[in-house]
């Protein structure tokens, strides 16, 4: 499939969820506008010509694992901040992290560390580009090893088919 025609469809997607209506007339309209954007701004999103997507078809089969690890991950992070917050577990070793980036892409390097963000309690801090390593605050720092093994263990089995 080609990146203008997925963009197309990502974008009037958008349009209608932001209108919250299937009518024909507004899904027309959305197209219409999504055809807009693309052509005056086509060039910057693309960097030139867009082409095709490597691998779509496999890309796309890994949206639902990966959606599935983040819902789990932001349902296990308010759990444990609903728990320091209410007094139930004390907050003991709150703390920043050293977590490597590894063989992973610019784009994978920023999905991930959004996908982790969006988890209350763990946060990124900066990205060492040189050093290629993040530093992500994390409300339990007391095993960095544990903390580094669980961001590996989710870019190996969720975010790796999808954005490396």
């Amino acid at each position: 499939m080609n990146r203008a025609l997925l963009a197309l469809a990502l974008l009037t997607s958008t349009y209608v969820l932001m209108l919250a209506s299937l009518d024909p007339w507004d899904v027309a309209l959305g197209v219409l506008v999504s055809a807009g954007v693309l052509v005056v701004f086509g060039r910057f999103l693309f960097g030139g010509v867009p082409g095709s997507i490597p691998g779509l078809g496999r890309r796309l089969l890994a949206v639902p694992p990966f959606v599935w690890a983040v819902l789990r991950d932001i349902t296990v992070g308010t759990w444990r901040v609903a728990a320091v917050v209410l007094g139930i577990r004390p907050l003991t070793h709150p703390g920043i992290v050293v977590i490597p980036i590894g063989d992973r892409t610019e784009a994978g390097v920023v999905v991930g560390a959004f996908a982790a963000t969006l988890a209350p309690g763990e946060y990124l801090v900066d990205i060492d580009w040189e050093n290629r390593r993040m530093l992500m605050h994390v409300l339990d720092a007391g095993d960095p090893d544990d903390v580094r093994d669980r961001f590996a263990d989710f870019y190996e089995r969720y975010q790796r088919r999808l954005v490396p």
